[in-house]
């Protein structure tokens, strides 16, 4: 195999140079500037310093205000999680939030047995109830127990019908979230969806 060939295989696909690093970098004077002087290059490194200061003002505002209030409502969610099913496997989100993330974090540092495998939550658009799998990681799309394949895919009454649950709405194709009109038939679903 020729050298530059060996070369071109082994390039990435992608380079990420969206991140702050290089974002700051492209603040630095281009070397066709005509004037590199201090007094230029200082006003680049100010608008460096804003660009930077106000990305980790926006970050920690974003911690403070919305990821720490998730991780506490996912915590109190966990806790609960034996008041729903005495298998401990189904948590209700008592207010939706981003939960994903929380929810494996927390598993790993409360070494949680067994770990949950469906999550419930009022859709705020419709006002339903929806049933999600937990995917096996944050990374995945697989579902630790994915909804019955037999409801997959399946509607409304048909759905009500083969689960033998009334209210339901939907089941996705592939099984990793479904729905119900009220949080009674949501978790029946959950419920029902361990036993199968």
């Amino acid at each position: 195999m020729e050298l530059t060939s060996m070369i071109r295989t082994n390039l990435p696909r992608y380079v990420n140079n969206t991140h702050l690093s290089s974002r700051v970098g492209r603040l630095n004077l281009d070397w066709i500037e005509p004037d590199q002087s201090a007094e230029k290059e200082n006003e680049a490194f100010q608008r460096a310093m804003a660009l930077a200061g106000s990305e980790f003002l926006d970050s920690l505002r974003y911690h403070a205000r919305s990821w720490l209030p998730a991780r506490s409502i996912v915590m109190e969610c966990l806790a609960a999680r034996y008041d729903l099913d005495p298998s401990g496997e189904i948590m209700v989100l008592t207010k939706f939030c981003p939960w994903k993330l929380h929810l494996f974090e927390l598993e790993q540092e409360m070494k949680l047995e067994p770990p949950i495998k469906y999550v419930l939550y009022q859709d705020d658009r419709s006002r339903q109830w929806r049933v999600q799998a937990v995917a096996v990681s944050p990374d995945r799309f697989e579902s630790r127990k994915a909804l019955p394949a037999q409801w997959n895919g399946l509607r409304d009454d048909d759905l009500s019908k083969e689960s033998g649950i009334p209210g339901c709405v939907f089941v996705h194709m592939s099984g990793f979230v479904g729905g119900n009109r009220n949080y009674e038939g949501a978790l029946a679903m959950a419920k029902t969806a361990l036993k199968l």
